[in-house]
């Protein structure tokens, strides 16, 4: 199987990639169960009452939801089953948090507690620690959250000054600090708080609950969205923490956070395409109702480019997400059966696939929104007015491109972390791919278009490009290419549309080699061709902002060329494509993949 990043410079067969027409009736059953939920107990209230959840008036309304949630066995889900939960798979996780977003700002709050929340101690915790706090978990009778982020601290997290002094007899850390942002801290039972112990380096992490004394929470913050999901500061004042519930060894903090993080990334793009497609849906059957000029509004040009456009890249995107999804779960079964415990293989899982998540976590996100504004669009006036509650799934989704690490960061830390392993770790052999591009150039200097039929001719050309651009940008910058963050996001941008695009690609191959009917592959051809399409030109514009960007004496001549060359255009119509996609969809009525 592929190692993290090594799609750049490897190629995938079909049939080894997970694609979202193979999951089991188990698991549709759990994220249709999910969907029913979200629409008993939160949308149809919500449609009743006119308003929406809000964390300042309606804190055990959202505690009451939680409950529910348990009962359903919807808190424990990664948590093991000897300590009450579901432990189930991370894929089958991802499409919970694909189902759940459904239930707006509440998927933050179930997110936060089953996530970012539970899941420091299900994979750092002692088994003192795990049997002490995880089945309280998963019945939601401890309510979770995660405390990193302070006033000066979020971004660059290990520079948070929040302190832990142990006393003079190891019986206890006292500890003192404040923190900001913290999801589920109005009504949280226990707090994964990160410190620095002493003067150290590096953060450590620490299980606090809310009964040791010495926490104040600060007011409900007055939010742009998320208004359901509580969010306070915490300050901690002289609070006794036991010894025994330090997390994993003192100055391990900084890189729990940053693996937990990898999850919260990935599952976050998987909550962000279950927004995207709830979104899409809407702005499908309103435009079939509305009417104007004597005809349903979805028989227009301008709105099925739309519909198509949101149709095309949630369909990429959820390809992408459940074949790393897959991947992770194949590389933890590897590292148990290779002699890791339960509990190291989730972190190696999630660790080799940190430059997936970051990719993912800022592609989704902006499909995300994406969406939405389209769909307040389509709506109009009534998209703006509160009453058809589209306005509050555009501010909720506003939040997407900046927790779990923002876009920039993200897009920086799936770049850098590639450059890393190919350099520093020699896990991914970025040289020996270069050195065969000079070539590859000259074999294609007389090719003047692409033609259906030639995609993973196409991807490969776009591998080649992001390898030679990011070679010539590094041997011109060298160490100072850190400080240019404008080009390291155009590179990254390249980077997500590549792996977006091969997943894409790979489905499609694997669905052509499988009996599905005519129609619904007709459709699927015509989204990867219009998601190339589009690819092709987003990837031109990036590498072009990237080499002209350079120094002078760049030879960015010679450079324009080569992106001309292996970006070159693809002969497909984009409005026949779009408006094909967009019939079909509104034939369904919504998303129906």
């Amino acid at each position: 199987m592929l190692k993290g990043g090594e799609f750049l410079v490897k190629n995938t067969e079909p049939e080894s990639i997970f694609i979202p027409e193979e999951w089991t009736e188990e698991q549709l059953m759990i994220r249709d169960m999910v969907k029913d939920f979200c629409d008993q107990e939160i949308l149809q209230p919500m449609r009743e009452s006119g308003k929406e959840l809000n964390a300042s008036t309606d804190k055990d309304k959202i505690v009451e939801l939680l409950h529910k949630s348990a009962e359903l066995g919807l808190c424990g889900l990664s948590i093991p089953e000897e300590y009450g939960g579901m432990d189930l798979d991370f894929n089958t996780g991802l499409l919970f948090g694909e189902a759940i977003s459904t239930g707006f700002s509440f998927a933050t709050t179930i997110g936060a507690h089953t996530s970012i929340g539970s899941l420091p101690i299900v994979y750092y915790g002692t088994e003192d620690q795990k049997a002490k706090y995880l089945p309280k978990i998963a019945t939601a009778e401890y309510k979770a959250s995660y405390a990193l982020t302070e006033p000066g601290a979020g971004s660059d997290a290990n520079s948070g000054k929040t302190k832990a002094i142990p006393s003079e007899d190891g019986t206890h850390y006292i500890l003192n600090g404040q923190k900001m942002w913290i999801t589920n801290g109005g009504f949280a039972d226990i707090f994964i708080v990160f410190a620095k112990i002493e003067d150290d380096k590096n953060l450590s992490a620490f299980i606090v609950e809310k009964n040791f004394g010495g926490i104040t929470l600060g007011e409900e913050e007055r939010k742009l969205g998320i208004k359901g999901s509580s969010t306070v500061q915490v300050f901690f004042t002289d609070c006794k923490v036991p010894s025994e519930n330090l997390l994993a060894k003192r100055g391990d903090g900084f890189k729990i956070a940053l693996n937990i993080l990898n999850s919260g990334r990935i599952k976050l793009s998987s909550g962000s395409i279950g927004g995207g497609k709830f979104a899409l849906t809407q702005a499908i059957i309103y435009a079939n109702e509305r009417k104007q000029f004597k005809k349903s509004i979805s028989e227009f040009g301008a709105i099925k480019h739309k519909i198509g456009e949101m149709a095309t890249q949630l369909f990429a995107a959820e390809s992408a997400i459940y074949r790393t999804g897959k991947y992770i779960d194949e590389k933890e079964s590897i590292a148990a059966q290779a002699g890791a415990t339960k509990s190291e293989s989730k972190v190696i899982g999630l660790r080799e696939y940190a430059v997936e998540c970051a990719i993912l976590k800022v592609y989704c996100s902006e499909v995300l929104d994406y969406c939405v504004d389209e769909t307040l669009q389509i709506f109009g006036g009534m998209g703006y007015s509160a009453e058809a509650g589209i306005e509050m799934g555009y501010r909720d989704a506003r939040i997407t491109r900046i927790y779990e690490g923002t876009n920039e960061i993200n897009r920086m830390l799936s770049f850098g972390e590639l450059m890393k392993r190919a350099f520093q770790e020699k896990e991914i052999d970025l040289i020996s791919a270069g050195k065969k591009i000079p070539t590859s150039f000259v074999s294609q200097l007389f090719s003047s278009k692409y033609h259906p039929g030639e995609e993973r001719k196409i991807i490969d050309n776009m591998k080649r490009l992001f390898i030679a651009v990011s070679g010539i940008a590094g041997k011109k910058l060298g160490m100072k290419m850190i400080d240019e963050q404008e080009i390291v996001m155009s590179l990254a941008d390249v980077l997500a549309e590549v792996y977006v695009t091969e997943s894409l690609f790979l489905r499609v191959e694997k669905l052509r080699k499988q009996s599905h009917e005519s129609s619904k592959m007709i459709i699927v051809e015509q989204i990867l061709q219009l998601h190339i399409y589009e690819s092709l030109g987003r990837i031109r514009i990036a590498l072009g902002h990237a080499v002209d960007s350079l120094p002078d004496g760049s030879k960015q001549k010679l450079q324009r060329k080569m992106i001309r060359r292996f970006a070159r255009r693809y002969t497909v119509n984009p409005k026949e494509l779009r408006r094909n996609i967009a019939n079909y969809f509104i034939a369904e009525s919504g998303y129906t993949f």
